[in-house]
């Protein structure tokens, strides 16, 4: 019997589980599609019903393989995409919606995501949030690598105080949103996205990870995103094309670290003393 994986209010909000997943790479190989898009399945029937995706990931080719994955059950899911920053003009932001809408097989996303910040006014992509907001194409709109003083001047535009969430790199061994970022947006009310919780991998192979999750008869990859389920306002995406690495990652949300678990995570991947730069990747 599992227990049931903890939810993340949105400002509009809608709760949502805070264990979705990512496809960043997804329909890059053909020969793997079908298992990928059983493996979105899978995480779909297991209650990881958020699945993040973007324009940019195989030029499309990863929104198709969500559309093939969610076809028929498109009211289970709750679909995050994101808009290039090359694309992100007013008109530019607005029809590329409509092509991400057309390889996801969907009417609307629930979630519209700018990737990162680029040449354009944040005005004119937030005028176009809003436009296909009001048009029922997308339910809420939120950014991607934004810092603490790209959030603030986000707040200074027109209806930019709309923004539902922040999607950033965060897991174990990169905590540098802990000293601001993710305080500040706790403080509004706006979950933190966590992209790339495993680290592209990396964490699974650390040897002190690996010590704490025998402990707990687990994997690496269960603690790291055990350590996320307990940060507040944080949902994790992890990506995987297995369906048997999506119930590796579902079965995550049964493990309950202690204090003393967290303390020694802290020992071994000390949280941040002074403000650092927000790492992407």
């Amino acid at each position: 019997m599992h227990d049931q994986i903890p939810t993340i209010t949105f400002p509009d909000g809608r709760k949502i589980p805070a264990l979705g997943q990512g496809t960043w790479r997804m329909g890059e190989n053909r020969t793997k599609a079908a298992e990928e898009v059983r493996s979105l399945q899978s995480g779909l029937d297991l209650g990881m019903t958020l699945i993040d995706t973007a324009e940019m990931y195989g030029s499309g080719a990863s929104e198709r393989i969500v559309g093939e994955a969610i076809k028929g059950r498109r009211d289970e899911a709750f679909v995050v995409s994101k808009v290039l920053p090359s694309n992100a003009s007013r008109s530019g932001t607005i029809a590329a919606c409509e092509r991400s809408l057309k390889n996801l097989g969907t009417d609307d996303l629930d979630l519209y995501l700018l990737h990162w910040r680029g040449g354009y006014p944040l005005a004119d992509t937030v005028a176009a949030f809003e436009e296909l907001k009001k048009a029922g194409k997308i339910r809420a709109w939120g950014v991607s690598n934004f810092d603490v003083d790209d959030m603030e001047e986000l707040e200074t535009v027109a209806d930019g105080g709309n923004a539902a969430t922040n999607q950033v790199l965060y897991n174990l061994a990169r905590r540098g949103i802990e000293y601001d970022l993710l305080p500040w947006c706790r403080d509004r009310g706006m979950p933190i996205m966590a992209y790339s919780p495993l680290d592209e991998g990396r964490l699974l192979h650390n040897a002190d990870l690996i010590h704490i999750a025998k402990a707990h008869q687990a994997t690496p990859a269960q603690i790291a995103l055990a350590f996320l389920k307990s940060r507040s306002g944080v949902i994790s995406i992890p990506k995987t094309g297995s369906a048997e690495r999506a119930r590796e990652n579902r079965d995550a949300m049964d493990i309950h670290l202690t204090a003393e678990n967290l303390a020694e995570l802290d020992r071994l991947f000390p949280p941040p003393r002074r403000k650092t730069r927000l790492e992407v990747i």
